[in-house]
């Protein structure tokens, strides 16, 4: 027993006293990322944190055309995020990319450009989770052992670590919330992505003081519901009653209350289960100021902390990519080109945590 506490002693004060660079790139959906992390003394930095985004004025995204963004930028938001951090591919000891979950026209690009990179420069290569990489970025913020809410497009998850892994204790039964926003917006007209827009639009209903509307409140057990919202929103649009830009903005207004509601019950109810102080907010749902006010109440009242990175960790990006990338490295992990095969339908709950 004396041995193996002094074992992990000197294993302890070895990583604490490594120093690395990683080059981590991102490419799960419509953002194309690169980021430079740097780990020294036990502590990360982020040296650069460069991405792109795919948008449309009108309609949704269309995997093809993402493809074909994402072809046309990454050696440019490779060079950049390198160039950012004043570092060279020869100053980097590890290349991470976002392996899975997402969509496979997006992964695919990100899968090639890191491939390529650390078979060209003989630098290992870290497969990482997406969905893991929102919740190890929140570490940097000195979480500890949080509940994560992951509310991005296609992922609506209520995530905490348990015996291994990182449980999902909750999730969405149909479309992560970010989809079920984005249909919202088409129905109103906006383009891709139409969070940031709804955000604004229910804003100002709120400085009118609009009447909130009753739409269809679904949470079963621990687990969320927004398909049968969404039809109700389409057919009230159809309508024509809510054709103006005041009732439009009133209708965002009633399905941020509702859809924010329904996440942060069974955040609150799998931090009651967990018995955890932390929660931490993940996906470019997140940005959303509503959610981060109702979510900063609710910990209030529960005594516990809230944990709400900056936007630019919030959304889809490399930094993330990176902290996870280095965890991992720092754990004897490692991606043979035989294993960076993309996983579009990975789970959070597949992966085995060996690095905490």
């Amino acid at each position: 027993m004396f041995r193996l506490k002094l074992y992990k002693t000197v294993l302890i004060h070895k990583i604490m006293h490594k120093h690395i660079l990683c080059l981590a790139i991102e490419s799960t959906a419509h953002t194309f990322g690169a980021s430079v992390v740097e780990f020294d003394s036990g502590k990360f930095s982020i040296r650069s944190n460069v991405r792109d985004m795919y948008k449309t004025e009108k309609g949704g995204l269309i995997p093809s055309q993402l493809a074909e963004h994402h072809v046309e930028c990454f050696n440019r938001i490779i060079s950049d995020a390198l160039e950012k951090s004043h570092k060279s591919l020869k100053d980097i000891q590890v290349i991470a990319f976002s392996q899975g979950p997402g969509m496979g026209h997006a992964l695919r690009i990100g899968a090639v450009a890191a491939r390529s990179l650390a078979i060209q420069n003989n630098i290992p290569l870290i497969g990482v989770n997406h969905c893991v990489a929102h919740l190890e970025i929140a570490s940097i913020y000195g979480a500890k052992d949080p509940v994560l809410l992951y509310a991005s497009g296609a992922n609506t998850q209520v995530i905490a670590y348990d015996g291994g892994k990182y449980r999902v204790f909750g999730e969405t039964l149909d479309m992560g919330v970010g989809n079920f926003i984005d249909a919202f917006g088409r129905e109103l007209g906006l383009g891709f992505p139409a969070g940031p827009k709804i955000d604004e639009m229910a804003r100002r209903a709120k400085e009118r003081k609009e009447a909130y509307i009753a739409l269809p409140y679904s949470v079963k057990g621990m687990d969320v519901s927004f398909s049968g919202m969404f039809t109700k929103l389409r057919t009230m649009i159809k309508s024509g009653e809510y054709n103006t830009p005041e009732k439009k903005e009133q209708l965002c207004m009633s399905v941020e209350e509702t859809v924010f509601a329904m996440l942060l019950e069974v955040s609150e109810r799998a931090m009651a289960h967990c018995e955890k102080k932390e929660l931490v907010l993940g996906g470019g749902v997140a940005c959303n100021s509503r959610l981060q006010e109702m979510a900063r109440i609710m910990c209030r009242q529960r005594d516990a902390t809230c944990i709400i990175p900056e936007n630019q960790y919030l959304v889809d990006n490399a930094a993330m990519i990176g902290v996870l990338g280095v965890k991992m490295f720092l754990a004897n992990r490692r991606t043979t080109v035989q294993q960076s095969k993309i996983r579009p339908y990975e789970r959070t709950d597949d992966i085995v945590v060996d690095w905490k």
